[in-house]
């Protein structure tokens, strides 16, 4: 049975009647006109008509201009639209999104359009399956630089980082198809890497190879790669479209994680205005969408969000959504070992702690970078200030890395 799927946007404006605009809104985006029609042809497309759900006005902060704004949603009938992302999203925010100030804060889908996506293969629990870690946050890391590296180079790079004891390593996401270290061998070069690792170190760990091409090849590559034994996938989905990420993650023969990238991100969230939430953005979408984790901007370091925001995002990765299994949150950008505590304050256990320069630039070298982070994810996971878990013998690594870096309490 078809339902309707809710938009919430928030508009801003010093004089308009927001009541009368959330009827223009709901009438204009679904049936067009409605007063001018005739009462016969009113009852055949009543049920194509939007309806305003509700309208909540903020007045002006101490009469500034620009702060006056309202929430208004709308309800948009399932029979409107078939069930794809891009059919919904043009529906509710395609033509809207070019009159003036108005932002896309969220979407309630009905249970009849959720009912076509199934979601996270894999979700947070299939990631720690895999690697069998349940009982910590996971740690990932990123390739310092590739760009004119060969394989031999890249391999060594890969290998620093799994004895470092992480559980995931990704490409960077501007790694794409190349003479020098081309997909599968790649793939072979890194995972003979992991092997050698593994046989030192005893852990497990997934390496999400970034997937690249023309759209009409990506389920080809990612063939490909798993075939040459790739355990994960990275992809950058805003750059394809939410619909290729779906495509991707219910293929049964694309049978491990996806990583989702936030490249591009940053056009369509940042502004109050304009866009899209960041929670629906890399939230609710991603993961309906079919991300097994999704990687975004910290509120700690380098590429700052603002922690509503954050947290916003990781609960739209966790809470209830239509059955979906949950997906993996992956704060990033500026992280180094002092800041773990505040990580796991915030996110709790389920995390993924990623790190680029937090590892490769810690004073020992890249493989006691991952050595501190583990230190200190074990540290604050059993409530041990990391300066004390730095003065016992054994942490000499997350010492070097506090005298670095320092810690953050908050």
């Amino acid at each position: 049975m078809n339902g309707v799927c809710v938009a919430t946007y928030r508009a801003f404006d010093d004089k308009a009647d927001f009541h009368k605009k959330a009827l223009s809104i709901a009438v204009g985006l679904t049936v067009g006109s409605w007063t001018e029609l005739p009462e016969a042809q009113k009852a055949e497309m009543e049920k194509h008509l939007g309806k305003v759900v509700s309208v909540e006005v903020f007045e002006a902060q101490d009469g500034a201009a620009g702060t006056r704004y309202a929430d208004i949603a709308i309800a948009y009938p399932d029979i409107n639209f078939s069930r794809d992302l891009p059919a919904l999203l043009v529906t509710v925010f395609g033509k809207l999104s070019m009159d003036g100030k108005i932002r896309l804060i969220d979407l309630e889908v009905s249970q009849h359009f959720a009912s076509a996506f199934p979601g996270p293969k894999f979700g947070l629990e299939g990631v720690r399956n895999l690697l069998g870690v349940h009982d910590r946050p996971l740690l990932m890391s990123i390739f310092k630089s590739v760009v004119g590296y060969d394989l031999a180079n890249l391999q060594e790079q890969f290998y620093r980082q799994a004895l470092g004891g992480v559980d995931l390593i990704k490409d960077d996401e501007i790694l794409f198809e190349n003479p020098l270290t081309p997909l599968e061998k790649r793939v072979e070069a890194c995972m003979e890497a992991a092997a050698k690792a593994q046989s030192e170190t005893g852990q497990k760990l997934l390496y999400a190879v970034n997937l690249t091409g023309p759209t009409s090849r990506l389920a080809e590559q990612a063939r490909k790669a798993i075939a040459a034994g790739a355990n994960a996938l990275l992809f950058n989905v805003l750059a394809y479209g939410f619909d290729v990420l779906h495509e991707l993650s219910s293929d049964p023969t694309i049978s491990v994680p996806i990583a989702a990238h936030p490249a591009m991100a940053g056009a369509i969230y940042p502004s109050p205005h304009y866009g899209i939430s960041a929670s629906l953005l890399l939230g609710k979408l991603m993961r309906l969408a079919g991300a097994d984790l999704v990687l975004f901007p910290s509120p700690y370091g380098s590429v700052v969000m603002p922690r509503e925001e954050n947290m916003a995002v990781k609960d739209a990765l966790l809470a209830p959504l239509h059955g979906l299994k949950t997906s993996f949150p992956v704060p990033s950008a500026g992280i180094h070992p002092g800041l773990v505590p505040l990580i796991l304050k915030d996110f709790g256990r389920d995390v993924v702690v990623n790190a680029g320069g937090g590892i490769h630039g810690h004073p020992g070298g890249t493989a006691a970078g991952g050595r501190a982070f583990r230190q200190a994810i074990d540290a604050a996971g059993a409530g041990i200030p990391l300066r004390e878990a730095a003065s016992t013998p054994g942490h000499e690594a997350l010492l070097a890395a506090i005298e670095a870096w320092g810690v953050r309490e908050s």
